[in-house]
Formats: C-alpha cells, sequence, structure tokens
C-alpha cells in the first residue's frame, strides 16, 4: 500500500516530488468559464442532471440565449457530467438547436421558419419565403422547415412560438410585432369537462378490476384496430409481447408526426387530449408500465404549454395511479418519428434508428420492455372499450374495420382532419368529405399515405386507403395522410420535393440512405430521368437502409416512373 501511494503521489507531483510543473499538475481538457457555468445553473435550478434529460437542458438554453454557444455547451457538460463530445454531437444533430462554434457570432434571435414542403410548396411556399426575405428586417432569419404540420392551413410559417397559418409576410410579420402566434381560438377540452362526460371511468374499471387485462386485450383485437402511426401494427399484440418481458416496462406515446401531408395527431391534442391521456394511462395499466413519456414533435409549442398543464392536472386529481407522465420535448428532427429512433432521443442522444431485432417491445427504453403506440391509436381506445368492439369493427368501409382519421390537404376546398370509415376511397374523401376540388382545379393524383406512400393517378381513386390494399401498386396507406394533386401540378416536381425532404431528414447513420437521397436528388432534377439508374439506386436503398426513411424514400420517384412517364421523359 505504501508503495502505491508513494507512486501517486509522483504522478501528482510530476514524478519529481513536486519540482517542476509535471503533465499531471494542471486538469485537462477546456475548463468551463465560470460565468457560463453560473448561467447554466440558474436555468437549470433543482432540475435534475440526469443524462437522459440532455435534450431538454438543450431546450433551455436555446430557448433562453437564442443559440447554443460552446461555453454553454461546456458549462453543461461540466454540469452533467458528461463528455463535451456527447453534449456536442447531440446539440449538432437537431435541427431546432443553434449551435455557434468558439468564437463565432451569435445569429439574429428572431426566426421564421417557412414551410416548403408539399402541399406548402403547391400553394406559394416560394412566394411568402421570397417575400419575407424583402420585407424581414436584419435582425430576422427567414429559414425553411421541413413540414411542420400545419398542412390544412398551407403555406405556414412558424414564428413566435408558434404559427401563422395561413400565412402571408404581413401576418407573419405582424405576429413578430405581437411577439405571439397562433394558432388561435383553440379550446381543448379540460379536465374537469371531459371528467364530467364520463372520461376515466373506463381507466378505473381496468384498474380496479371490473374490466380486466384480458378483456381489454380481447376488446382491442376483436375490433380490429391497428396502429395508426403508419405501420399498422396491431395495439394488442404489441402489448401482449410487453407484457412477456420483465419488469420495469414503460410506454412511449409516439406525438412526433413529421411525415409532409400528416397532422391528424396534433389535432387529437388540440381538440381532446385527455383521451389521447386516458388511452395512454389505460395501456399503461394493461402492460403494468412503470412510467409513460410522451414525445412530442417541437413544431408544437402550444401543444406543449397544454399537455404539460392537463398532464399536471391528473397528478393533482391522483388519476395517475403512481405511473408518472413525462413529457419529451422533440428538437426538429424527422427521423424521430422512427420508433427507435424515438426512443434514443427520449434516452437524450442523437435519434439514430436502432438495429432490430431486438424490438423495443423486448429491449426499449432504457433497456427495458417498451410498448410504442401512436397517439391517434391511443385516442379510440376509450371508444371501443365503452361502445364495443363490434361498433368500431362495424364502421369501416370495402372490407376494413374501424374509423381513421384521415389528413386531406392539397387542392380541395375544404382541407382538414376527416373522421372517416377504414377502407374509404381517395375519391370519396374528396368528394364526400372535402368539398370537392378547389376552384378551379381537376383531380390529376394523389398521395396515399404522405411523403414515403407513393403517388397515384386519379384513374386509381377506388382502390380502398387501408393498410394491404395500395402495395401491389408501390403504395401505401401509412399514417393517411392524403396530399391531392390537380392539372396545374407536376407529379415529377412533387417527388423531387419529396427526395429533398428525405435528403434533409436523414440521420445520416447508413450510407445506402445518407448518400442514395441526395444523389436521387440530383438525378431528379434533371428534365429528363435516367429511369435505369434510379431503379437501380432505389432498389440498393430499399435493401440495405437501416429503417423505413430510406427503403420507403424511393417510392414516389418509382410511382412517377410507373404512372408519369410523360412527365420525366
Amino acid at each position: 500500500m505504501a508503495a502505491t501511494g508513494e507512486k501517486t503521489r509522483a504522478k501528482a507531483t510530476g514524478g519529481n516530488g513536486g519540482k517542476g510543473r509535471g503533465r499531471f499538475f494542471h486538469t485537462k481538457g477546456r475548463q468551463a468559464d465560470p460565468a457560463a457555468l453560473a448561467e447554466v445553473r440558474a436555468l437549470l435550478a433543482d432540475r435534475p442532471r440526469r443524462r437522459d434529460l440532455l435534450i431538454e437542458h438543450l431546450h433551455l438554453l436555446n430557448d433562453a440565449f437564442g443559440h447554443l454557444s460552446a461555453r454553454h455547451l461546456d458549462a453543461l457538460a461540466r454540469e452533467m457530467r458528461l463528455a463535451q463530445a456527447e453534449v456536442y454531437e447531440v446539440a449538432t444533430f437537431y435541427h431546432h438547436f443553434e449551435v455557434v462554434k468558439e468564437g463565432g457570432a451569435a445569429p439574429p434571435a428572431t426566426v421564421i421558419r417557412v414551410c416548403d414542403s408539399l402541399t406548402c410548396a403547391l400553394l406559394g411556399a416560394e412566394r411568402l419565403i421570397a417575400e419575407l426575405g424583402r420585407r424581414a428586417g436584419p435582425g430576422v432569419r427567414v429559414l425553411r422547415a421541413p413540414c411542420i404540420g400545419a398542412c390544412d392551413r398551407a403555406p405556414a410559417a412558424a414564428c413566435a412560438r408558434g404559427q401563422v397559418a395561413p400565412a402571408d409576410a404581413g401576418a407573419v410579420l405582424a405576429a413578430l410585432e405581437r411577439g405571439r402566434a397562433g394558432p388561435e381560438g383553440l379550446r381543448p377540452v379540460g379536465l374537469a369537462a371531459y371528467r364530467a362526460a364520463g372520461g376515466y371511468r373506463t381507466l378505473a374499471d381496468v384498474r380496479g378490476g371490473t374490466r380486466g387485462r384480458e378483456d381489454v386485450l380481447a376488446a382491442l383485437d376483436s375490433s380490429g384496430l391497428k396502429g395508426l402511426g403508419g405501420a399498422g401494427f396491431p395495439p394488442a399484440r404489441k402489448w401482449r409481447f410487453v407484457i412477456a418481458g420483465p419488469k420495469p416496462r414503460y410506454l412511449a406515446v409516439n406525438a412526433d408526426e413529421g411525415e409532409p401531408g400528416t397532422f391528424k395527431d396534433r389535432v387529437c391534442l388540440e381538440r381532446d387530449p385527455h383521451r389521447v391521456l386516458e388511452g395512454a394511462l389505460i395501456a399503461a395499466a394493461a402492460i403494468e408500465a412503470e412510467a409513460v413519456y410522451l414525445y412530442l414533435r417541437d413544431e408544437y409549442p402550444w401543444l406543449h404549454d397544454i399537455l404539460a398543464r392537463e398532464i399536471a392536472a391528473i397528478e393533482e386529481a391522483g388519476l395517475g395511479g403512481g405511473v408518472a407522465i413525462e413529457l419529451r420535448r422533440g428538437a426538429g428532427a424527422y427521423i424521430c418519428g422512427e420508433e427507435s429512433a424515438m426512443l434514443e432521443s427520449i434516452e437524450g442522444r442523437r435519434g439514430y434508428p436502432r438495429h432490430k431485432p431486438p424490438f423495443p417491445a423486448q429491449v426499449g427504453l432504457f433497456g427495458r420492455p417498451t410498448a410504442i403506440n401512436n397517439v391517434e391509436t391511443l385516442y379510440w381506445v376509450r371508444d371501443i372499450l365503452e361502445k364495443g368492439p363490434d361498433w368500431f369493427a362495424a364502421q369501416g368501409a370495402n372490407g376494413a374495420k374501424g374509423l381513421r382519421m384521415y389528413s386531406v390537404s392539397g387542392r380541395v376546398k375544404e382541407p382538414g382532419v376527416k373522421i372517416a370509415p377504414a377502407g374509404v376511397t381517395a375519391r370519396e374523401l374528396i368528394e364526400r368529405y372535402s368539398g370537392g376540388m378547389a376552384e378551379g382545379h381537376s383531380f390529376k393524383g394523389y398521395l396515399p399515405g404522405g411523403a414515403s406512400g407513393g403517388i397515384l393517378p386519379a384513374t386509381m381513386a377506388d382502390i380502398p386507403l387501408d393498410f394491404g390494399r395500395l402495395e401491389a401498386h408501390g403504395c401505401f396507406v401509412g399514417s393517411a395522410a392524403v396530399i391531392v394533386l390537380s392539372q396545374a401540378d407536376s407529379a415529377a416536381a412533387a417527388a423531387l420535393n419529396l427526395m429533398r425532404f428525405f435528403e434533409h431528414e436523414s440521420c445520416g447513420q447508413c450510407t445506402p440512405c445518407r448518400v442514395g437521397t441526395e444523389k436521387a436528388s440530383a438525378l431528379m432534377a434533371g428534365r429528363t430521368w435516367d429511369a435505369a439508374l434510379l431503379k437501380e439506386l432505389s432498389q440498393a436503398m430499399r435493401d440495405a437502409s437501416i429503417c423505413g426513411l430510406g427503403q420507403a424514400a424511393p417510392n414516389p420517384l418509382l410511382s412517377v416512373l410507373k404512372f408519369f412517364p410523360e412527365e420525366v421523359t
């Protein structure tokens, strides 16, 4: 022991009895600025310094200072006992964090993000970007942004912790002047009104044993309810996989709808947040989850305020039943809508999709069995249990079961979320639910499932919009985002817009997606397309990409080659 002690002291003093400076005399690495450290500590206050809260803490800094400086990132790493590289790699991954390198000038704090994804592009996004660029002052940045979930009110812009939609330059600049943007007039059903209408009684029955776990699972199974985030996997089957695993278990609610054309989850939460929260707590009771993590996209800041308030009301009313509901904020990364990338983000990391297997139901959040459900999936749970699975199943059309929320946008008179029978056709959605085509426009084609669901011509508008019905045509219904095109639109230009979206949103983890989307965008930008090369590239992306982004990104371009060849030859 004495010898070891001597070695330790020698190492600490440079190995020469304290004479001379020695390589171990000074603390290594960049030192945190004391003022920055004080600012970080003041912002974090008594919040836990856990690793999984890194993104939440980065939001605090970004909101407070308008950017993330090197000095604040260094101080945050010191305060959270993390390597500086860990903090920096997370901060630079997400679009909504503005990282300024050491010695760099702070950017203007005022930011306008104008959506340039498909529906907004159809309805004037480029004109809006150009006009704002001319009229916005020197202290304002005008940035292009991927879909911000306001396709029903396109074109749209985000600023002042809200959205202006439909937007023109005057309305956007007026919102900045007020320091507040919409949406206006939201009246979500609060806890008192929800309970007065019977809310949380079903949850009480499940917890109290009046309605057992197997009853719940059997009802969901026979109702035909599928996962409505895009994959269509039956939730009851997923819950059974989780139940088979050891405790503790978790439930993760995916409210990160970033697919261009999709906004149904936003509408669910704006109108009736407790219906979703009760569905989540019923799911948590069924799988005996220790906690619920609700991951909300950062493009909906007003929803964050609503949910934070209503979750606090649930806790105050004692309705949580010992299950904590943690609200987590995304940071502008479409990839985090992929379930395993979302789990990585909740854990405070970059949103890199995980290799599967193992699947999240076995090894999910924090390495524990985790059920992941979409907002709309949970929205229907209470109705199915109260009205019965037969009621829900009978609502479908054309051989499908249940109801669905279709996000309809583009060239229709009345865009919006349409609650319609699963299996409804695009023609019925346009004519019966959306007031027909917009004035002066005739029906040319449609996207049945958002950016990755492919593009079909109007002659194929009578195919039921349901899982398994579109795949034979190279398309799928996905999250049921239906974007309608007219004679004024180019299917090829639409496909290029979508590929550029995928190029921007690729996480970069795998080469087929990272390089493939970039190469495809370049090839599609020409007046004529090299069909053989694009098909070969698409196959490589489908075969070798880690997750659904790269696997499905080629669908729109392949649809154009198949159904609209005259536009690219």
